[in-house]
């Protein structure tokens, strides 16, 4: 039997536009999944999209660091062990950039086994996104009573720990679907997506979560099998001003501004498998950057 929040996503599927907008996104994955290089260099592959979506992420937290080598360049370096994670501790912008890249690169131990205990997931990243930012008695764990999030400010208070709870209950639910196959992977990862921002579940580091978490169920789910689309790129595109656009208004808590989340979600896996492509190019000319 199905469950009123399968169903309720199920109807989601069903609003004007969003239909299209996931067959559309299907269509580009698919393309994407039969790239000539992704047929013996997948791991090569989706090692550089966890690059690139590490610095697009970092860039829609706001955390550039200054100089002139670019984001990408900088996580490949830290990827493969050219700097070291400590290089600048002192420099908070440094600390939040490691951060997203320790998160995002956790996506790739996470699979349908790891998906079907989604609070572990969650703590797992929320330990490898803030583990080195806040107190060790707030790694990994939802806010407490009087603990506050000052993220995302322009979405109003953050709701307390009881409302927490019970949207959390509605993001383990939805997750631990995603094996069976029982539910559309776009609608699930876009959903789990919104409700981590706008919950704001951890004291810090949530809009980090969301996006490794929305990595990680667009893979596991079979959308982007290979995990070579880059689905923060698909959010960070025009700044980043689409994408909080869109969480705000699936934050007014109306039909319509769910609808226009869905729309944006869609559009960002479809741009997502544009730049896993511009990736499977780089991997097939051996023009990878940094390496």
């Amino acid at each position: 039997m199905t469950s009123p929040a399968l169903a309720a996503l199920a109807d989601l599927a069903r609003t004007p536009g969003v239909a299209e907008g996931i067959e559309t996104a299907r269509q580009a994955c698919t393309e994407l999944r039969w790239h000539q290089a992704l047929r013996r260099r997948i791991p090569e592959a989706a090692a550089e999209s966890r690059v690139r979506g590490a610095a697009a992420s970092a860039m829609l937290e706001g955390a550039e660091p200054a100089g002139s080598q670019r984001s990408a360049d900088l996580v490949r370096d830290l990827v493969r062990g050219a700097l070291p994670w400590d290089e600048r501790d002192e420099d908070p912008v440094w600390r939040v950039l490691a951060g997203v890249v320790r998160a995002t690169s956790a996506t790739e131990h996470v699979g349908a086994a790891q998906l079907r205990a989604p609070a572990q997931v969650l703590a797992s990243l929320h330990t490898a996104a803030a583990g080195e930012l806040l107190p060790m008695a707030q790694v990994g764990r939802p806010r407490a009573a009087g603990e506050e999030c000052r993220e995302w400010t322009e979405l109003g208070q953050a709701p307390g720990p009881k409302e927490v709870a019970e949207r959390l209950a509605l993001v383990h639910e939805l997750v631990a679907a995603v094996p069976a196959g029982s539910v559309p992977v776009l609608l699930v990862a876009a959903v789990v997506h919104a409700e981590l921002v706008t919950a704001r579940p951890f004291v810090l580091g949530n809009g980090v979560v969301a996006r490794a978490m929305e990595r990680a169920v667009l893979r596991v789910g079979g959308l982007d099998p290979t995990g070579v689309a880059v689905p923060e790129v698909g959010h960070a595109d025009r700044a980043g001003s689409d994408y909080r656009g869109a969480i705000t208004a699936y934050a007014s808590g109306g039909r319509e501004g769910v609808r226009l989340w869905l729309l944006h979600c869609a559009e960002s896996v479809t741009r997502a498998a544009a730049e896993g492509t511009r990736v499977a190019d780089a991997v097939l000319a051996g023009r990878l950057e940094g390496r």
